[in-house]
């Protein structure tokens, strides 16, 4: 995580210009399913990690329009969730979800790429494809056998 003098701990860091508070982060905890010996019935293990983009106030307006948009069909009531549970320490799985959430939203909030601009095959390049559709039909004629 890049940080600044100002960075809180709690703070999520997504890019260099983009703070989320961790304030309008929320974090559930619960039992895990999977491998943990004796203490697999006792400690809460499995970690969610939800922000409500909606109203949140850390992304701009372009920022947040984009991700609302891209993060549409993750989103419920303009929260988005995420959650981990693949290591037996709590501790882990929040440093999962933390990154994990940053990277959601890191991609979320990236421009979009620049549009393609069309060029055509050059003729060295069509030669090229229609000598080797020339050599593979050949080899499949010869496999034949002459009739």
């Amino acid at each position: 995580m890049m940080g600044t003098v100002s960075d809180h701990p709690s703070d999520l860091r997504v890019r260099p210009s983009l703070l989320v508070p961790g304030g309008e982060l929320r974090w559930r905890f619960s039992r895990s399913s999977g491998p943990g010996g004796q203490s697999v019935n006792t400690t809460d293990s499995r970690v969610e990690l939800s922000f409500d983009l909606a109203a949140s106030s850390a992304l701009g307006p372009v920022h947040k329009e984009r991700a609302l948009a891209r993060l549409a069909d993750r989103l419920v009531d303009g929260v988005v969730t995420v959650t981990a549970s693949e290591h037996r320490s709590q501790l882990q799985n929040r440093r999962a979800a933390r990154a994990r959430l940053a990277a959601l939203l890191r991609d979320a909030t990236a421009p979009p790429p620049r549009p393609r601009r069309p060029t055509r095959p050059s003729r060295a390049s069509q030669e090229r494809r229609i000598s080797a559709k020339k050599r593979r039909g050949e080899t499949k004629r010869l496999r034949r056998g002459e009739e």
